[in-house]
């Protein structure tokens, strides 16, 4: 997989400041490894990584187990916030970070959008 690491981060940043209560954004790969991010200073992103790749797989094997079908997303919710998972291609997935006030339809929406773009780079 041939990634053009400045068209994603573009695409990443530009999705982060520009969507409402949007905190941060990784693309990592299903292993646990960091593709590209738009995270803030106080986050480590290969632990980022790491940790969204396991939240991944555990949701899948989850969604098997309740034969709940293929996963589209995982979603999180903490005091503090919201992080989704979504697949944008078999080689790479993407992580949001949004804040506990964002309008979650207005959010899905554009993070379906964004994975589309992505989907297209990654092939």
């Amino acid at each position: 997989m041939v990634i053009q690491t400045s068209i994603v981060q573009d695409l990443l940043q530009n999705f982060v400041t520009g969507t409402p209560d949007v905190q941060g954004a990784a693309l990592v790969s299903p292993d646990g490894l960091p593709l590209s991010s738009f995270l803030s200073s106080d986050m480590d992103e290969e632990r980022t990584a790491a940790m969204s790749a396991a939240m991944l797989s555990l949701g899948d094997r989850i969604g098997q187990e309740l034969t709940r079908g293929v996963i589209d997303r995982l979603f999180l919710e903490g005091e503090k916030g919201y992080s989704i998972l979504i697949g944008c291609s078999t080689d790479a997935v993407l992580l949001v970070l949004a804040a506990k006030k964002a309008k979650q339809g207005l959010l899905f929406l554009e993070i379906k959008r964004l994975a589309s773009e992505l989907s297209k780079l990654l092939g």
